[in-house]
């Protein structure tokens, strides 16, 4: 508005600049509040109301036709104004519920179980829910700790609903069932009864024993294993079954795979959110080159470093959600503290 002043006193009123001032209400109906939107509208209207004067135009059409213009457009950014903020108080609502329950199905992880600390990070992708079909659980059963960490396929409150089947289903069996495969046969069956069209779960099992992680892949991506001595590897189980809800399409049963897991040593599971995310030049984030960041003592410290990370690798709103899942197995002199 200023500039379209200047441009009318200096160019004179021969110019037609004067409807112009139109342009700051417009604006401000965009992003501004209903007060700074109409002190604008009050601005550009006594502005308009002075350069009229001032150029003697209110005797012909021009100026009247500007002030008119002016006006109207000052009370379509109002009505804008109140419209959009209407819709984002919705919007903040909408989102305040699929939070909370998105924390009531996912729910926190014991943060120390055994010899084993355990941190949990959950990045939503920028969405009008903010809820996806990632999901973690930790569950102590009688034969050690198991975990599942899954990615439902699609997104919205279709996936949620599957991933509480999933959840539900897993925190039974896996207290209940002798092993792995048997806590995936319980899961293929509850999503049979579930799921249709071709819908799938990617998930991997873990079961946390002694010095031992036994790991049953289904279409998952691998888990991240970063060692005592500083090497890292992604644990790669050799006969991977198919995603949960495809499990016809398997020739034979799923077969789980041992790893050493020795003190001082970590599992990084995570879902392809994290793997997959892209920086601005399309590179993918390169999880096990970013390792070192979970040398904190604190895990939940040095899993949020790899969050931290994450975010400022893709330089923008994440497009998928992210979850990760830290297992630390505690050294011998490690004393897990209230923090911890």
């Amino acid at each position: 508005m200023a500039a379209v002043a200047v441009i009318d006193l200096t160019a004179g009123p021969g110019v037609g600049f004067l409807p112009l001032i139109a342009l700051g209400p417009a604006f401000a109906g965009l992003a501004g509040s209903m007060r700074r939107t109409g002190a604008i509208s009050v601005l550009a209207m006594g502005l308009c109301l002075t350069l009229g004067l001032y150029n003697g135009q209110f005797g012909d059409r021009r100026g009247s036709t500007a002030l008119l213009g002016v006006a109207g457009v000052s009370a379509a950014g109002l009505l804008a104004t109140a419209g959009r903020k209407r819709r984002e108080a919705e919007l903040a609502s909408v989102r305040s519920i699929a939070e909370v329950a998105q924390r009531v199905l996912l729910r926190p992880v014991p943060l120390s179980v055994g010899p084993l600390r355990i941190a949990v990070s959950y990045t939503s992708a920028v969405a009008e829910a903010r809820i996806g079909g990632d999901l973690y659980e930790v569950v102590t059963s009688p034969r050690g700790v198991r975990v599942i960490v899954g990615d439902v396929q699609g997104k919205g409150l279709e996936a949620v609903e599957t991933a509480a089947v999933v959840l539900g289903a897993f925190r039974e069996a896996a207290y209940d069932e002798v092993d792995l495969v048997t806590v995936g046969a319980r899961l293929e069956r509850a999503l049979g009864r579930h799921l249709s069209d071709e819908k799938f779960v990617t998930a991997v099992l873990a079961e946390l024993s002694d010095d031992t992680a036994t790991l049953l892949d289904f279409g998952h991506p691998p888990p991240l294993l970063v060692r005592h001595d500083g090497g890292v590897e992604y644990v790669e189980v050799p006969d991977p079954a198919p995603p949960l809800g495809l499990g016809s399409l398997a020739k034979e049963e799923p077969l789980p795979y041992a790893q050493p897991f020795a003190p001082g040593d970590q599992l990084l599971f995570y879902t392809d959110g994290v793997t997959e995310a892209r920086d601005p030049d399309n590179r993918f984030y390169p999880l096990a080159e970013r390792a070192g960041l979970l040398k904190d003592p604190n895990p939940q410290t040095a899993l949020d470093a790899i969050r931290e990370d994450l975010v400022a690798h893709v330089e923008r709103p994440l497009r998928d959600d992210a979850a990760m899942l830290l297992l630390r197995h505690r050294t011998r002199g490690d004393v897990c503290s209230p923090r911890a």
